[in-house]
């Protein structure tokens, strides 16, 4: 069976080709009514060298994030010295095709130069240094593409597992506490019509969403321009619990912010450690027990893969007006990190479309949700509607 799927879906996608064939729903179509439907993309795709995969993306996106290019070691990899080049390609791509633009991230533990926390002699920076520093990255990138990125991942993952700011990030031990202010507050003097979101991993469970619960209360509070809070939704066929997911939804929309699903893949490879992370720093051994499918899903964990993302779109359906976009970590497997993390050289499974660019089950699941009605919509006509009596 698992020889045959790709077959038969690359065949259906031949015949959309035909003159009177009606064309499958699109991503972006289906949801049209509830959220944005988006995919990180890589210099492959937005230069359109890789023609098929920028092809699926012009057809099923309305939203595109960059991977890598807009983080700080690629655009901004020495003192003084920018590099647009790719960057430029990313937003003209989002531009043409008229997409919504996301731009990520400004402020990060990971990806960003060592030089940026270091005085002259390299020794740690002051807090005036880096303060400064942060403030002309972020005036010069955001600046750059004022009015054209719509929404940027001002900080990203500031938080520990344990829902406290993580004290071992330079940010945090340089500038102390204050730094997601500064940095939210630096984005809004470059570009106060953007929107501005903050950006985590694993805030489905506590503690940690109680802790980005309360660091979105307090910058609130305190007048920062906070427009909404990224759930990266690096899922697994298990993990998070509905339940859960629904709750941390319900938390933060609670708070007048709006709740992005920010990086969406979902992994049905063996964890390595345990599952509610994406934390980049760990890496670990290739081992068969961790690659057990290398060459094709089984047909039982494709279904499982397939219930799994229809009931994920299925609950972020009943948040009506709380998401505002769903945004994929990637856009067919080949290109997915979890090929490389936090083991590399697995074969990994994780998005909607396969190593053919070929839409998989999974995809046809998740078009289907977009017509099923919610279950909370359900309770809701049912407590609603009429009795016998009533309508008499």
């Amino acid at each position: 069976m698992k020889t045959l799927i790709p077959t038969t879906l690359s065949l259906t996608a031949a015949l959309l080709l035909l003159p009177g064939v009606q064309a499958e729903p699109t991503l972006k179509e289906s949801f049209k009514n509830d959220f944005l439907v988006g995919a990180a993309l890589n210099p492959s795709q937005f230069c359109e060298s890789n023609t098929a995969e920028a092809a699926l993306v012009k057809t099923q996106f309305n939203s595109i994030s960059p991977e890598n290019v807009l983080k700080w070691e690629k655009v901004h990899p020495k003192p003084g010295v920018y590099d647009f080049a790719l960057a430029d390609r990313y937003v003209d791509f989002g531009t043409r095709n008229r997409m919504f633009i996301i731009g990520h991230n400004l402020v990060w533990q990971n990806q960003t130069p060592g030089w940026v926390f270091q005085d002259a002699a390299g020794q740690p920076a002051s807090r005036e240094q880096l303060l400064q520093r942060m403030r002309d990255h972020i005036l010069t990138v955001v600046g750059r593409y004022q009015g054209r990125v719509k929404g940027w991942d001002v900080v990203n993952e500031a938080l520990g597992p344990d829902g406290s700011l993580a004290k071992d990030s330079r940010w945090f031990k340089i500038i102390g506490p204050d730094y997601i202010a500064k940095a939210f507050e630096f984005a809004h003097e470059a570009d106060p019509a953007a929107e501005l979101y903050y950006n985590d991993y694993s805030m489905e469970t506590n503690p940690k969403r109680s802790g980005g619960v309360g660091l979105i209360q307090k910058l609130k509070s305190d007048g920062i321009p906070v427009t909404g809070v990224g759930l990266q939704g690096h899922y697994t066929v298990d993990w998070p619990a509905a339940n859960d997911l629904n709750t941390t939804i319900d938390a933060f929309a609670g708070l007048g912010v709006k709740v992005m699903i920010t990086e969406l893949d979902v992994d049905v490879l063996p964890s390595a450690w345990g599952q509610g992370s994406a934390d980049i720093t760990h890496n670990f051994a290739l081992q068969q027990k961790l690659n057990p499918y290398p060459n094709g899903l089984p047909g039982p964990m494709e279904r499982r893969l397939s219930d799994r993302y229809a009931e994920l779109f299925g609950l972020f359906r009943q948040h009506p007006g709380a998401i505002r976009r769903v945004t994929f970590w990637g856009v067919a497997d080949p290109d997915s990190w979890l090929n490389d993390w936090p083991v590399k050289g697995r074969t990994s499974y994780p998005l909607l479309f396969d190593r053919q660019y070929q839409p998989k089950p999974a995809f046809e699941a998740v078009i289907q949700s977009a017509s099923a009605k919610s279950s909370r919509a359900s309770a809701v006509e049912a407590a609603t509607k009429p009795t016998e009596t009533d309508s008499r």
